[in-house]
């Protein structure tokens, strides 16, 4: 079996997520207590009690899953249920939790680095007037042809007939009443703070990749794919390039999953607080052996 490590990105959070997993393994409380120390603030309490709107901020939510990802994977290796993971994904913000997870950066860096990422994307969601909308049940062509007449970008190409369009919040609306106009099968506006990979987190990505320049980026000892091109990224200068290029790019999900089974990939365990990757994933290809943590009442989420 070869195992890839799914990561989950914003959006996942849900308050009490890492509460019975810091109380039942004592490799994920390590990690819960390292986290506390390194921000200066008390992730745990947030991420176990709420309220939910400060656990939704971009620069609270990103390092939450990002430690709770992490306190899963230490938890998973602690009890020796799987194996060790041979290839590692993650959605957005998950890319970072995968990088950390193939030692491209230490726990503290990682961190360190997601917080950065957070508190700048928050920061151009201030600036800005953006807004988000899952488009259910088009290929990308029509997609392509949708953004292109409204002036929005594709944000996410999630699985087959799922994608995600962001931009300026007036330009998205009326790109969601085109769609349900044209007939298409389902068109929902997402309840998010901004336009998340899309040219209005140009100031995110311009501060992050000069924030990057000073991080150690080491060589991941497994293959993680990263979202700008569906593909392996291995060198220090390609991880960084990647990760900044990535906060205004569309993240190609579907690409990267196909990418990982295609290079050996047999079964995939998605660590987060719910179950979307692996949903995701079993609507790519219904053959992939596909599990969530989740899913597990010995490490609930």
């Amino acid at each position: 079996m070869a195992l890839a490590f799914l990561f989950a990105g914003q959006g996942a959070q849900k308050v009490g997520m890492g509460k019975s997993l810091f109380e039942s393994s004592e490799a994920a409380r390590a990690l819960y207590n390292e986290a506390n120390r390194v921000l200066g603030w008390d992730l745990t309490k947030v991420s176990f009690e709420g309220p939910e709107a400060e656990l939704t901020q971009t620069k609270v939510c990103q390092p939450a899953l990002f430690v709770h990802g992490l306190a899963l994977a230490a938890a998973v290796k602690e009890i020796g249920k799987w194996p060790e993971a041979s290839f590692a994904l993650g959605l957005s913000l998950g890319e970072i939790t995968a990088l950390t997870a193939a030692r491209v950066f230490d726990f503290a860096t990682g961190l360190e680095v997601v917080a950065e990422r957070g508190r700048l994307m928050q920061l151009a969601c201030e600036q800005s007037t953006g807004g988000m909308a899952a488009v259910i049940g088009e290929d990308r062509t029509k997609i392509a042809e949708l953004c292109a007449e409204f002036d929005v970008e594709a944000a996410n190409f999630n699985a087959p007939g799922q994608i995600i369009i962001s931009g300026e919040k007036a330009k998205i609306e009326a790109a969601v009443t085109a769609a349900k106009a044209c007939g298409t099968k389902k068109v929902m506006i997402l309840n998010v703070a901004g336009a998340y990979h899309s040219r209005l987190m140009e100031p995110a990505r311009t501060a992050f990749a000069a924030y990057l320049e000073t991080v150690k980026i080491g060589v991941p000892t497994f293959p993680v794919f990263t979202n700008t091109t569906g593909q392996a990224v291995s060198t220090p200068d390609e991880i960084r390039s990647a990760l900044a290029k990535q906060v205004v790019s569309s993240v190609l999900w579907e690409d990267c999953m196909r990418n990982a089974a295609a290079a050996g990939a047999t079964e995939f365990l998605e660590l987060g607080p719910g179950g979307v990757l692996a949903g995701l994933a079993r609507r790519t290809n219904k053959e992939w052996s596909v599990k969530s943590i989740a899913e597990f009442s010995d490490l609930a989420a």
